[in-house]
C-alpha cells in the first residue's frame, strides 16, 4: 500500500508544480493550442492557450513509478516498464502531432497514415512483449486467453499458436487505438478528459490492488477466485501514479483552462488505460469503467455513420460534450456533469468487478 501512496503523491507533487513551469516555457515559445474553425464558435477565445500539457503527465507518471516502488524497495517490475513504454510511445507520437499543428498553424498534425502506422507500430511491440518473459511461476503480462468474465474466456490459439498470436496482436492494436482516440476525442472541453481520466484510473487501482490481495501467487492457490495476473501491485501503482499526475494537471486545466494535455497527453493516457484493461484481463469491463470515453465515441461514430446514410445529424455536434455546448449548457455544467457520469461508470465498474469476485468464490 505505501507504494501505490508515494506514487500518488508524488506524482501529484511533480504534476502540480511542474506545469506552470510547462506553461511559462509554452508561452515563451508561443507553443498555443490552434482552434478548428468547424468548432464552436465559444472556443475561439481559447486559441494560443499552451499545449503539450501531456509531457508534464507523463515525466510525473515516470517519476511517481519509479518512487512508488522505491518506496517498497525496490525497481519497477516488468509491467510497469511495459506500460510506461506504452505511454512513452503514444506520448511521443501525440507530442509530433501537437508540435506540427503548432509550427504550421493548423488544426491538422500529423497525416493520418503516419499516425496510424505510429500507433500500430508502438502497440505491436507493446503487444508482442506482452507475451514473453514469463516470471518465476510461468506468469507473462497476458496471454492468448482473452477474458470475458473470470471463468469465461476465448483462446486466440484456438487454429495454431501462430494464428493465435496474429490475432493478439490485432486485438491489441485495436484496444490501444480504440482507447487512445476515445480519450482524444473527450479532450474537447476544459479539464473534461482529466476529470473523467481520474475516475477511470481510480477504478483500475482499486482494482489492480485488490487482484494484489487475492493473488494466486500469495499462498491462495487453493483458494477459489484468486487472480493469476502477473505484477498487479505494479499495476496499482501505475494506475495510482496516473490518477495523482491527472489531479495536478487537473488544477491548470480547469476552466478557464490555462493548458491543454494535448495529443501528447491524450493519446498516451488512452493508450495506458487499454494497457491495464489487457494486463489485468478486463478488456470487457473497460467499457464500463471507462463509460464516458466510450459514450463520447459512440456519439461521433453514430453521428458520422447516420449522416452518411441518411444525410441528416442525430446531434447538433458531435462528440457529445459539442451537442450540449450548442443546446447553450455552460462549459463548467457539461464538465461537471460529465465528471459525475464518468465516476458513476468507474464506481460501476468495481463494483461489478467485486460482484464477479464474491460470484466465484
Amino acid at each position: 500500500m505505501i507504494g501505490v501512496i508515494s506514487a500518488f503523491a508524488s506524482a501529484f507533487i511533480v504534476s502540480l508544480l511542474g506545469t506552470p513551469l510547462l506553461i511559462k516555457f509554452l508561452v515563451a515559445k508561443e507553443y498555443g493550442q490552434f482552434i478548428r474553425q468547424d468548432g464552436p464558435t465559444a472556443h475561439f477565445t481559447k486559441r494560443g492557450t499552451p499545449t503539450m500539457g501531456g509531457l508534464v503527465i507523463i515525466f510525473s507518471i515516470i517519476v511517481a513509478v519509479f518512487v512508488g516502488f522505491g518506496a517498497n524497495g525496490g525497481w519497477p517490475d516488468y509491467s510497469a516498464y511495459l506500460l510506461l513504454l506504452l505511454l512513452v510511445g503514444l506520448g511521443f507520437i501525440g507530442f509530433l502531432d501537437d508540435f506540427i499543428k503548432i509550427r504550421k498553424h493548423r488544426s491538422l498534425g500529423l497525416a493520418p497514415v503516419g499516425k496510424i502506422l505510429g500507433q500500430v507500430g508502438v502497440a505491436t511491440l507493446f503487444g508482442a512483449l506482452l507475451l514473453v518473459n514469463p516470471n518465476p511461476k510461468g506468469l507473462t503480462p497476458s496471454s492468448l486467453d482473452i477474458s470475458i468474465l473470470s471463468n469465461l474466456s476465448i483462446n486466440l490459439a484456438f487454429a495454431g499458436v501462430g494464428l493465435g498470436v496474429v490475432l493478439y496482436l490485432i486485438w491489441t492494436n485495436f484496444l490501444v487505438a480504440a482507447w487512445s482516440n476515445s480519450v482524444n476525442l473527450t479532450d474537447g472541453l476544459d479539464g473534461l478528459a482529466a476529470g473523467a481520466s481520474i475516475a477511470a484510473f481510480s477504478a483500475y487501482t482499486i482494482i489492480s490492488f485488490w487482484q494484489f490481495s487475492q493473488a494466486c501467487s500469495r499462498g491462495m492457490a487453493e483458494q477459489i477466485g484468486c487472480y493469476a495476473t502477473r505484477d498487479p501491485l505494479g499495476l496499482a501503482v501505475f494506475s495510482a501514479a496516473v490518477v495523482g499526475a491527472m489531479m495536478g494537471f487537473l488544477w491548470w486545466n480547469a476552466s478557464p483552462a490555462q493548458i491543454f494535455m494535448g495529443d501528447t497527453g491524450s493519446l498516451s493516457i488512452g493508450g495506458a488505460f487499454a494497457g491495464l484493461s489487457i494486463m489485468s484481463n478486463t478488456e470487457f469491463l473497460a467499457i464500463v469503467i471507462g463509460g464516458l470515453f466510450f459514450v463520447v465515441t459512440m456519439s461521433d461514430v453514430i453521428q458520422i455513420g447516420v449522416f452518411k446514410k441518411t444525410g441528416k445529424r442525430v446531434f447538433r455536434m458531435a462528440p457529445l460534450h459539442h451537442h450540449f455546448e450548442l443546446k447553450g449548457w455552460e462549459e463548467v455544467t457539461i464538465v461537471t456533469r460529465f465528471w459525475i457520469v464518468a465516476a458513476l461508470f468507474a464506481a460501476l465498474g468495481i463494483g461489478l468487478f467485486y460482484l464477479e469476485w464474491v460470484s466465484a468464490i
